[in-house]
């Protein structure tokens, strides 16, 4: 890694009965010259903060003073912290030996690489790629996120199939390899988003901007995943369709903004007819709150996307799969990221 100065930052809340299961792993594995450990305490109302300085002394400790979820978390926390390279890693994580070189020597082989995600998956389910991030992640010109070896809610079996250093369109949040200068010009993640999708949006923003991407299959992590909300919690499928209209209202180029977004907010009353159909009257109110937050937010994103745009120069990217996802999953029955014939080297 150079002479390169890497600091591993873990954001907590209420994470203890993790610490033992997932720690030991990074400690182990992380014992190289300029890493240090950090865990961001973000307002735990458990014992986290004890049980870190009695049992883990050899990690650094940042308290922050409320819950801030995870983007604000993440941007309050990054200030404590002296590095070249971030690597975000959740509470969840298990990462293995010979983790971190690949993705920093990626990292530090091109400047205009801003961001590496190693191959992430199922800690229950080993032989499985993880649903949060998988082998990287891509968009379908409606925003709707998919990734090698995960297209929505079916994962494959890793038997090597993406095992090739690749570019891609977002790396997951679990396990990001960041150049530090980068995330902080860029000002982080976007605080409002809260959680969910605050990670393809800042991939977004610097691929806009002419940064590269990657996925890096020499390095293997293990995500647990739903830890803090289940898949299926109304929270989760509000904040998820929430932070993707806000995305793409910051995000599209001018050419597709109003097409793609009207008919994304059309998709979305599909999609909440059908929780109402399925009697999940949950899900139904999640996304029609959705709809109610990006309607009072219009000021807020227009400035955003206004301050965006000065910094566009790249409108075409060919990780964006020009073709929609839910058609291809749910009416043509394509389960596989193969099976799309969706090349983004091309």
């Amino acid at each position: 890694m150079a002479n390169s100065s890497v600091a591993i930052v873990i954001l907590n809340w209420n994470g203890k009965k993790l610490f033992d299961t997932f720690l030991p792993s990074v400690v182990k594995n992380s014992q190289a010259p300029g890493v240090e450990i950090y865990v961001a305490d973000n307002g735990s109302t458990d014992d986290s903060i004890a049980y870190l300085i009695d049992n883990y002394p050899q990690i650094k400790l940042i308290v922050l003073q409320h819950n801030y979820g995870f983007a604000d978390g993440y941007n309050k926390a990054i200030k404590y912290v002296d590095a070249d390279f971030y690597v975000l890693l959740n509470s969840d994580v298990e990462v293995t030996p010979n983790w971190l070189e690949p993705c920093i020597s990626l990292l530090e082989s091109d400047e205009r690489i801003a961001v590496v995600q190693p191959k992430i998956l199922s800690y229950s389910k080993p032989h499985q790629f993880e649903y949060a991030g998988a082998a990287g992640g891509y968009i379908d010109r409606f925003g709707y996120p998919f990734c090698r070896g995960r297209i929505l809610n079916r994962m494959e079996s890793d038997l090597g199939q993406y095992n090739s250093i690749s570019p891609i369109f977002w790396a997951s949040g679990a396990c990001m390899f960041i150049n530090a200068g980068v995330y902080n010009r860029a000002e982080g993640f976007d605080g409002s988003f809260w959680a969910h999708m605050e990670e393809i949006d800042l991939c977004w923003r610097l691929k806009n901007q002419g940064y590269k991407i990657m996925y890096q299959p020499a390095s293997t992590v293990f995500h647990l995943g739903g830890g803090t909300l289940p898949y299926s919690s109304p929270q989760k499928i509000y904040l998820n369709f929430r932070n993707n209209l806000f995305m793409l209202y910051k995000n599209l180029h001018r050419d597709q903004f109003h097409r793609i977004l009207l008919t994304r907010i059309v998709l979305d009353q599909v999609a909440a007819f059908k929780f109402l159909a399925g009697f999940y009257f949950s899900g139904f109110s999640a996304v029609f709150k959705a709809h109610i937050s990006l309607l009072s937010n219009l000021y807020p994103l227009y400035r955003k996307r206004r301050e965006l745009r000065k910094y566009r120069v790249v409108s075409n990217h060919p990780e964006i799969y020009h073709k929609s996802i839910m058609w291809k999953f749910y009416f043509q029955r394509i389960r596989k990221f193969s099976k799309l014939k969706f090349n983004p080297e091309k």
